[in-house]
């Protein structure tokens, strides 16, 4: 099999550009997220450098890089300490929905988008990348905080509602009759909640059947199980982030240490290149025009974000600079917004390209004040939560 030479090129450009910008933001201390946002921006269509032979590669790549992300999070904690603090999250969700939500539906009223627009802009504005979280997390060195079983409370109950909405909003754009949303959203919340009860009553026999002294064959087992289960979510438009945070969860003890120091650095590749791959889908002809309304748009949703964090922290009775850590790492959004005007952009020509200059501007705008909210003098413990 003869592999094109130009898809090596440029992959290996790509890579060597990505390695060049993440020395340059750990020399500075800060999280190499925004950079690798503005490379895919550089290296799109319309950029400086266009790398067309290497889009389908990036975008089956950041896909995966999603799915390791949530999956080595997992990793980091206990199913039974973090169900505990989903149940104590229950207002924290109701408060993100309201703060987040709203400010989105009221900017799609005053454009005068139609009810489907509405609907997806507030969607937009509502739900927070469960992937930039976790890399912002792990960047910063915030696993072992006090506020994070708050923040991935969060973030988790936020691809729940996923999980229902998008069902929904995908047969409304369809023109679909209702039946058929009534029947995708209680197939795509019961498959939700069948995984994670599965989980949470097997899911400790599940390590003694991945578990190998070989870590090759550990990190084939524990990587080919989490993309399955991330495929049958997305079959019944579930998310693969919360199937592939479950099996995370689900692994304890010496295997999950084990699993996750096989699989961070496939973890660091692919994430890197889900960071590109939002860079690569956003023109900078399109992106231009909308900075204002975007910007608008993200400093109230950032403000909102930051009392949803700063409120979740406080029921975890965490302190003031810990509440503040929490806030600023929910801002940024990115996958889902990212496919919530992919289901809509056909029929709402306008939402897309504000949409897509909202994400890129909070996508940036969160890791930068993530980092300027400060770290703790020392971390609580290394290792696992708990």
């Amino acid at each position: 099999m003869r592999t094109p030479v130009t898809l090596l090129l440029e992959l290996g450009l790509i890579l060597t550009a990505l390695s060049v910008l993440g020395a340059v933001a750990r020399r500075f201390t800060f999280s190499p997220v925004p950079l690798y946002l503005l490379a895919g921006l550089a290296l799109g269509e319309g950029g400086i450098a266009p790398v067309p032979a290497a889009g389908e590669f990036v975008e089956t790549g950041a896909a995966i890089g999603v799915v390791l992300l949530l999956l080595t999070l997992g990793l980091q904690f206990s199913l039974t300490e973090f169900t505990v603090s989903m149940r104590r999250h229950v207002p924290s969700a109701l408060v993100d929905l309201v703060l987040n939500a709203v400010p989105g539906a009221v900017a799609g009223w005053l454009l005068g988008l139609d009810g489907v627009g509405i609907l997806a802009l507030a969607g937009a504005t509502y739900v927070s990348s469960s992937g930039m979280v976790a890399r912002l997390l792990a960047d910063l060195r915030r696993l072992g905080n006090r506020e994070t079983p708050a923040i991935l409370s969060v973030l988790v109950m936020e691809d729940f509602a996923m999980a229902a909405y998008l069902p929904l909003l995908a047969v409304l754009a369809s023109g679909g009759p209702w039946w058929q949303a009534v029947l995708g959203v209680l197939a795509a919340v019961g498959a939700v909640l069948a995984a994670f009860a599965a989980s949470y009553r097997w899911g400790h026999h599940l390590g003694r059947l991945l578990s190998h002294p070989d870590a090759e064959q550990l990190m084939l087992r524990v990587l080919g199980l989490t993309l399955i289960v991330a495929a049958l979510a997305e079959l019944v438009h579930a998310t693969a982030a919360v199937a592939a945070f479950l099996v995370g969860l689900s692994l304890t003890g010496e295997t999950a240490d084990r699993a996750r120091a096989v699989l961070s650095p496939l973890r660091d590749l692919f994430s890197a290149i889900f960071f590109l791959a939002i860079g690569l889908s956003v023109g900078p002809d399109e992106l231009v025009p909308l900075l204002p309304a975007a910007m608008a748009l993200a400093a109230v949703t950032a403000a909102t974000k930051l009392l949803t964090g700063q409120y979740a922290a406080s029921r975890d009775q965490v302190g003031r600079r810990g509440r503040l850590r929490a806030g600023t790492a929910l801002i940024v959004r990115g996958e889902f917004s990212i496919v919530i005007i992919g289901l809509v952009g056909t029929v709402n020509d306008d939402l897309a390209p504000l949409v897509t200059a909202y994400v890129f501007v909070l996508a940036i705008a969160g890791p930068l004040l993530a980092r300027l909210a400060g770290t703790p003098p020392r971390r609580l413990e290394k290792g696992r939560y708990g």
